[in-house]
């Protein structure tokens, strides 16, 4: 690399705020919750199976699809934590990326083959002993309420974690409909209001999980975040006066919390590399502090690419 940038170009990196913890997300926290899901599965299988009731026999499979879903998050937590090596020089971020959609797109179909067994209910209604699935519906409840407490703030920093709270929140309005239906069955004979119920609280979880998928899609697909805009990036970095151009931008999600950004810049002058470490530092502040990007990578230029436009690769 010659120290003029006439003809050439030479290649500045910034790591600012680059984040290579497990997302700030205990996996201890998860195993708890694990724990205790898989405890109360077992009980409203019993239950399911001594009362009669089917929807105490779906909220037990809501269960354990709620515990597959955390120990998918556990193991992804694990794995997003190994650093870089050289077949993947990003590390294994984006793990628990996939482990969201997993979970998100497995609760979708629980989703909808609980409403399909909510329309078959109400068509064709069953006694149930409502005492029994009453109490055990209760507990399974408050089993998820704790559960949900554990992972509520991790939830808000992790995809993964967020999926795996959107399974227990499910399940947990899972049981509110099979505790109100227990009590109106056994006061009122209305079996058809669990039916329905259930097909409410469905709808609800489909949608919460249609945007999990649709973001982590987005990160999988090195989509651009949704609340950078990448022409305010280029007005803000033309502004600086010794640039003429930007072009080549590429602007990425690792993952929830890592972003990325890298582009050609064409220089009005032909300078020395060593003096292009000030103009870098001044690009990296603008990214850093006004767009949240953690991580840079700039290529200067001295009349290269002349005509390309931002986005042309």
């Amino acid at each position: 690399m010659g120290k003029r940038g006439d003809s050439s170009n030479n290649e500045a990196h910034n790591h600012s705020g680059h984040n290579h913890s497990v997302q700030g997300v205990s996996g201890k926290k998860i195993l708890i919750a694990t724990l205790m899901n898989i405890v109360i599965t077992i009980a409203e299988i019993i239950g399911g199976l001594l009362s009669g009731s089917l929807s105490l026999l779906s909220d037990a499979m809501h269960n354990f699809s709620d515990g597959v879903s955390l120990v998918v998050s556990y193991l992804a937590v694990k794995i997003s934590g190994k650093g870089a090596d050289y077949k993947r020089t990003f590390g294994y971020k984006r793990t628990g990326v996939i482990a969201a959609v997993f979970n998100s797109v497995t609760l979708i179909v629980i989703s909808v083959l609980l409403i399909k067994e909510a329309y078959n209910k109400f068509i064709n209604p069953e006694d149930i002993k409502g005492e029994m699935v009453v109490v055990i519906a209760t507990i399974g409840l408050v089993s998820n309420i704790v559960a949900m407490v554990i992972l509520r703030s991790d939830s808000k920093k992790s995809l993964n974690i967020k999926s795996a709270y959107l399974h227990l929140l499910g399940d947990a309005l899972s049981s509110v409909a099979v505790v109100v239906g227990g009590v109106l069955m056994t006061l009122f004979d209305l079996f058809w209001l669990d039916s329905v119920l259930t097909v409410l609280i469905n709808l609800y979880i489909i949608r919460e999980c249609y945007r999990v998928v649709k973001e982590s899609l987005n990160i999988l697909m090195q989509g651009a975040p949704g609340n950078i805009d990448i022409q305010k990036i280029n007005d803000a970095i033309l502004a600086i006066n010794d640039i003429e151009d930007i072009h080549h931008i590429h602007l990425w999600s690792l993952d929830e919390k890592n972003v990325n950004f890298e582009a050609h810049i064409n220089l009005k002058n032909d300078i020395l590399v060593s003096q292009t470490a000030p103009l870098n530092r001044e690009i990296e502040k603008i990214l850093t502090e006004k767009f949240k990007i953690t991580h840079s990578t700039i290529c200067f230029e001295y009349k290269c690419c002349e005509g390309t436009g931002i986005l042309k690769v």
